[in-house]
């Protein structure tokens, strides 16, 4: 490790909760709290200052959020370890907090005994997420398994390019009628109603 105490700073916009926390990491053995600020603004300013090696950052903050400070805090200081703590678990929040330099992400109801251990975590190296959050983006990665058989899979994709009924028959050497049932089963399959629907929900879950 780089130094014997780890240094922290923390972005927070709610007193009660800045305060709590600065005392709980400030008073365990091997942590130093202080430096708390109560927005984006004016941590932007004086974290690259400061002799920090991991940032705790709330994500709803007024003016600028913990997301774009992040951003700007990584470009300036790229050897700083940003910790999202935040009370927002959705899939947006989550992936654009990793792409703009988080290693971490966890959510404000973890114990304090073990932000202490994630801290650490990421001090040494490691990419601590809450388990509801490393869920999520497990969930992300799960390839969605095409419910289409290969010959529906063709005739949605030949839809997509603008024939009509005839034109895919006449291509796939199909009668009209067998098309139309092709079609009957992709509807029944993603549980659409329409040709433009079947289109729309076959690209957005990359089936064709």
């Amino acid at each position: 490790m780089r130094n014997e105490i780890i240094h922290i700073a923390i972005v927070e916009d709610d007193n009660e909760i800045r305060q709590t926390l600065t005392l709980i990491i400030d008073g365990s053995r091997g942590f130093s709290c202080k430096y708390a600020f109560p927005d984006a603004e004016s941590a932007i300013v004086s974290i690259p200052n400061l002799p920090i090696d991991v940032v705790l950052m709330d994500i709803d903050l007024p003016g600028k959020s913990g997301i774009e400070a992040t951003r700007q805090l990584k470009k300036e200081c790229p050897e700083l370890d940003f910790i999202m703590l935040t009370v927002l678990s959705d899939d947006d929040s989550i992936f654009e907090s990793l792409c703009v330099g988080a290693s971490g992400y966890l959510l404000k109801d973890t114990d304090p005994t073990d932000l202490l251990v994630h801290i650490k975590e990421v001090f040494g190296g490691g990419s601590p997420m809450s388990s509801q959050v490393a869920r999520r983006i497990i969930n992300s990665f799960r390839i969605i398994e095409n419910p289409l058989s290969d010959r529906e899979t063709e005739v949605l994709k030949m839809l997509s390019k603008g024939l009509n009924y005839k034109e895919v028959a006449e291509d796939l050497f199909l009668s009209p009628h067998t098309v139309k049932t092709h079609i009957k089963n992709i509807y029944s399959k993603l549980h659409v109603n329409s040709r433009a629907e079947a289109i729309y929900k076959a690209i957005k879950q990359k089936l064709i």
